[in-house]
């Protein structure tokens, strides 16, 4: 196979290879960006917007609180569990110049959950939303936190507006569990104390941690992936030489749906617009697509970042296609597969295509991603990106010819440097020569296109052929009436597994003999599903990717 075949398919101003070391750290290219793009809007969230300079001042507001009062040393561990609101990327730069090592969770976890992360992380600095405060007081018995700093959802909005949202979450909602954090710490103290405070410079290196970035756990038990300043930087610079022929520092409006804490909308979207300038407006829950719709309609947003649940919530909304798309230049998929039938959708009623990424926690996370003058869905996930490589391996960790399907090997400057405190596990999947495995069953084409088949685990064996769930759920979601589909394998006594589809119906009179007769049109014998089970609902991580493992274990209502 030639080295890198995916060179030839890179558009013209896409360079080859970038700088990883453009930047010492994160704490320097935060602070050149917000002098640069000084009085520009860079967060919007429930009616109020901070512009660059405002979110430097409550940043090293932040940071100096840390240093100074709580005297947290370079390196330790500060827990952000928080939704997309104002205060996450103020205290997520704040750490990050003050030295310290971001560690994002999931503001939905359980005690347990959250027990197993902090403990991990030896992290002994949360900050947490109210509505999630009860949660770390359950944890409290297995966990030392020295400091907890408890935010409330309207902290950064006008005083009456705060009001009104706290009494209608707390009194109306009942959205704030009672809790009693007698050492806790207001994070409107916080800000106001620390700009009191100078803050010092920390010396900071690009192989210095960043993010303790916990894999999703899909897998197994969550682990913390050990991304550097020098790996972010590397994939924001991947990013930027990508975009560079589209976008306009300083002119750039992002949707930022996903989630923060996720790696995905993490880079895509908070740090990529720290570098270029752009405003992300945070929506706080994406699941109530009416309430998002009417949002984002405030806006002539530029760019969008999803995965295919969400795209597919939003194109079958009626109200999705009455936006005003004429300023949109790329939407992202990615966090799973993007459906065929959805990437159909999205086109039609944006006229701009669904540009189907590729990456993972472990690559700080982008891989690859599709050119940015792609002009219809390809079913792949592009080209692997500038100064990253890419390889298909068998079994025996040889690599395979063009066109056939094996485990995909990365390398690059954005790899992670291990798995936190976990050197068994690392060795698992982090070569000494640096390449990284992913468990990702793949293949890449004579044009350097990646196509990813699926996840090593997930794959069905049906009497020795191979069954890839995506290709079955992709065509699944083209019958009519049929909202989601998830497909796993299960034990068969003939074939030694067989495939199950589970079906969340929008018509109710949708039969099993329907789709298996659909099915039995675009899919050899052994692909179509054996058994057939209609649910209410499929088990989702917070982000929106379909759990598997959860359908496996019948987790399902």
């Amino acid at each position: 196979m030639e080295a890198t075949p995916w060179f030839q398919s890179y558009p013209k101003n896409v360079p080859h290879e970038i700088n990883p070391d453009a930047y010492h750290s994160l704490a320097e290219l935060f602070e050149q960006s917000a002098a640069k793009f000084h009085d520009l809007p860079a967060y919007y969230s429930l009616g109020k917007t901070i512009s660059f300079h405002e979110l430097d001042i409550y940043s090293r507001a932040f940071a100096a609180y840390l240093q100074k009062e709580l005297k947290l040393p370079k390196g330790s561990r500060v827990a952000i569990m928080l939704p997309n609101i104002l205060q996450y990327p103020i205290a997520m730069f704040g750490a990050l110049r003050a030295g310290l090592i971001v560690v994002n969770v999931n503001p939905l976890y359980t005690v347990p959950e959250l027990t197993h992360q902090l403990q991990d992380a030896d992290a002994e600095t949360i900050i947490v939303l109210e509505n999630f405060a009860n949660t770390v007081e359950k944890a409290l018995g297995n966990i030392h936190l020295k400091n907890i700093i408890v935010t409330r959802i309207g902290d950064m909005l006008p005083a009456p507006k705060a009001w009104m949202i706290h009494f209608v979450l707390k009194h109306i909602k009942k959205k704030i569990p009672k809790w009693n954090l007698s050492n806790a710490i207001s994070f409107t103290t916080v800000i106001t104390r620390g700009k009191e405070l100078t803050l010092d410079r920390v010396d900071l290196s690009g192989q210095d941690i960043a993010f303790l970035q916990y894999t999703g756990g899909t897998t197994g038990i969550s682990k913390g992936a050990m991304l550097t300043h020098r790996n972010i930087i590397a994939n924001l610079e991947q990013a930027v030489s990508w975009f560079s022929s589209l976008m306009q520092p300083g002119k750039e409006t992002i949707v930022t749906a996903l989630p923060l804490y996720h790696i995905f909308s993490l880079m895509a979207n908070s740090l990529f617009m720290m570098k270029m300038g752009g405003l992300n407006i945070l929506i706080v829950n994406p699941r109530d697509i009416k309430a998002f719709i009417k949002e984002i309609s405030h806006f002539k947003f530029t760019a969008i970042t999803g995965v295919n649940t969400l795209y597919n919530a939003m194109t079958k909304n009626p109200k999705f296609s009455q936006l005003d798309f004429s300023s949109l230049k790329f939407a992202i998929g990615g966090g799973m597969a993007v459906q065929s039938a959805v990437a159909e959708r999205w086109i039609k009623l944006t006229g701009v295509p669904l540009l189907e990424a590729y990456g993972l926690t472990e690559a700080s996370p982008c891989v690859a991603i599709n050119p940015p003058n792609l002009q219809q869905y390809n079913a792949t996930v592009g080209l692997p990106i500038s100064s990253t490589s890419v390889r298909i391996l068998d079994e025996q960790g040889k690599e395979v010819p063009i066109g056939e399907a094996g485990e995909l090997a990365v390398k690059g400057p954005q790899v992670m440097r291990g798995y936190w405190r976990n050197p068994l596990e690392t060795k698992k999947v982090l070569m000494e020569d640096g390449w990284l495995l992913t468990g990702d069953i793949a293949s890449i084409d004579n044009k350097g296109y990646v196509k990813i088949l699926e996840r090593k685990k997930d794959m069905i064996i049906v009497s020795g052929f191979n069954v890839y769930p995506n290709e079955v759920e992709d065509v699944l979601t083209q019958i009519p009436g049929v909202r989601e589909a998830a497909v796993i394998g299960v034990h068969h006594a003939d074939s030694g597994e067989a495939v199950k589809a589970y079906i969340v119906k929008e018509q109710t009179n949708l039969s099993v003999e329907d789709i298996i007769h659909f099915c039995r049109q675009s899919l050899t014998g052994y692909k179509v599903p054996k058994y057939i089970e209609f649910c209410n609902e499929l088990p989702k991580t917070n982000v929106g990717k379909i759990l598997r493992r959860a359908l496996r274990e019948e987790k399902i209502s």
